[in-house]
């Protein structure tokens, strides 16, 4: 409760406040933690944004320490969009995957530690599947669905799918030098989701390996790597 609470309560308050002030569209930042965590969905097909995260399944998952979060996201979206059906108010909710890039703040967060922990070499890693995409690509299309009149709606806003060894092989590649995971257990894992409806809208993403170059050189310039 103490994560969903501000989560849905923020959420409202600023929804609000903008309709108040006759705000004419007000740009919601979701997560794919609202989207992905849904057992129904047929394995073999790509999740988009007619997918939502089963509420009473979030609350199932107590060995993840982040189910709560994938509720109060699921939670405060839901409400955002009922939000602007109900009062006429233009909501829009972009819903971003693992957010990679350059760092504003000086520490690691929960984003940025998908490469660090890989660099740092783990003793092992689960093979779970995983979804990422640039901080800067992520901006754009929050400008792109604030300022395009067509934009209406959730988008989900991922480039690359892939897992842990994939990009651990692709991190080797590019920064042999760093010490990576010992061991990488299997996971028996299908999970895919899409980006199409926010690329038909005319967004674009730049390739993985500028992402990765320009996080790693970010984190050794804010002295987290050497």
């Amino acid at each position: 409760m103490e994560i969903i609470e501000p989560a849905v309560t923020g959420t409202s308050y600023v929804l609000k406040a903008c309709s108040m002030e006759k705000v004419k569209r007000v740009v919601v930042v979701s997560s794919i933690a609202a989207v992905m965590h849904n057992p129904n969905w047929p394995k073999d097909q790509p999740m988009d944004e007619s997918c939502w995260s089963d509420e009473e399944f979030c609350k199932t998952l107590e060995d993840d320490p982040y189910n709560w979060y994938y509720l109060a996201k699921t939670i405060a979206e839901r409400q955002a969009l009922e939000y602007g059906k109900k009062t006429g108010l233009d909501v829009v909710t972009v819903c971003p995957s693992i957010i990679l890039g350059p760092m504003l703040q000086s520490t690691t967060n929960a984003s940025s530690l998908f490469i660090y922990t890989m660099l740092k070499g783990l003793e092992t890693m689960k093979d779970q599947i995983r979804m990422v995409v640039d901080v800067r690509d992520t901006a754009e299309a929050l400008l792109l669905v604030y300022e395009n009149p067509e934009a209406e709606g959730r988008y989900i806003c991922s480039s690359y799918t892939m897992r842990v060894r994939e990009f651990v092989d692709k991190l080797k590649s590019m920064y042999p030098n760093y010490n990576y995971p010992k061991q990488i257990t299997e996971v028996d894992e299908v999970l895919d989701l899409t980006s199409e409806k926010l690329q038909k809208l005319g967004w674009r993403y730049r390739s993985l390996e500028e992402t990765i170059k320009d996080s790693v050189k970010n984190y050794k310039e804010r002295g987290m790597l050497e």
